[in-house]
């Protein structure tokens, strides 16, 4: 992107972003400062405050821009051939079965390691 493409943001923005924090930090304060209320009802609260956040987030150029970047995600997801189970428990097996027999190659070079040092400076393993 361009410099000037990333820098240009609409004022109202800032406020909208102000805004978000605000009901965010109050959330926060608000949860821990009414204990004696019931956690159902805090947390139904603490839902709707979050859901006003992120709708106003989205209406900023920044919400915008993630909003579309989501959608672009989805449309590549849907894109993916996925493999089967069957292929999947195939290569799992696979990789298990490679990781084993490094695993024994390395403990066996270590080994002869081991003894080849010993060997050399006379200390016994």
């Amino acid at each position: 992107m361009s410099e000037k493409a990333e820098n240009s943001s609409n004022p109202l923005d800032i406020l909208k972003w102000l805004i978000v924090f605000a009901l965010l930090g109050g959330l926060v304060y608000g949860y821990e400062t009414y204990e004696e209320i019931s956690v159902l009802y805090r947390a139904l609260a603490a839902v709707g405050i979050v859901v006003v956040a992120l709708g106003i987030a989205a209406t900023t150029t920044k919400g915008q821009t993630f909003l579309t970047f989501a959608k672009d995600a989805r449309t590549e997801v849907r894109k993916v051939v996925w493999p089967t189970r069957q292929e999947v428990v195939r290569m799992t097996l696979i990789i298990l079965a490679a990781t084993a027999i490094v695993g024994l190659m390395l403990y066996l070079i270590d080994m002869v390691l081991v003894w080849a040092i010993g060997l050399v400076t006379g200390i016994g393993a």
